[in-house]
């Protein structure tokens, strides 16, 4: 019975986690408290990439979110380059994830045909 609280104390940690990515990334990537800061879209510039991308601001998040881990409850991971790198990717992962599922107005039920991209 101890194994099975471990494992849903694990899961816990890791759905803290990803939440707390997904909106660290959702507000950093459309939040109006950074619109005047965040800079324009232009992706012939890395640099405006990583603030207008769930997927690259995501990972960062993680990384970030990994070094603040001692420092809250919510989740605990040991710091360490694989576990930066791990986290990073779950949290890119996620975050692009649910911004792709999720707008402000609930799930996306739109269907592109051709496999198109549409830049919103």
């Amino acid at each position: 019975m101890d194994l099975l609280n471990e494992e849903k104390e694990v899961l816990l940690n890791l759905l803290h986690f990803i939440l707390a990515a997904y909106g660290m990334t959702f507000i950093i990537v459309y939040g109006k408290i950074f619109e005047d800061i965040r800079p324009k879209k232009d992706y012939t510039k890395k640099w405006n990439t990583l603030w207008n991308c769930p997927l690259c601001t995501g990972f960062w998040v993680g990384v970030f979110l990994m070094m603040l881990s001692p420092f809250t409850e919510l989740f605990t991971y040991e710091r360490s380059l694989i576990n930066a790198l791990v986290l990073g990717c779950i949290s890119a992962g996620t975050s692009y994830l649910i911004s792709v599922l999720v707008d402000d107005f609930g799930l996306r039920l739109s269907s592109r045909s051709g496999g198109e991209h549409v830049d919103d």
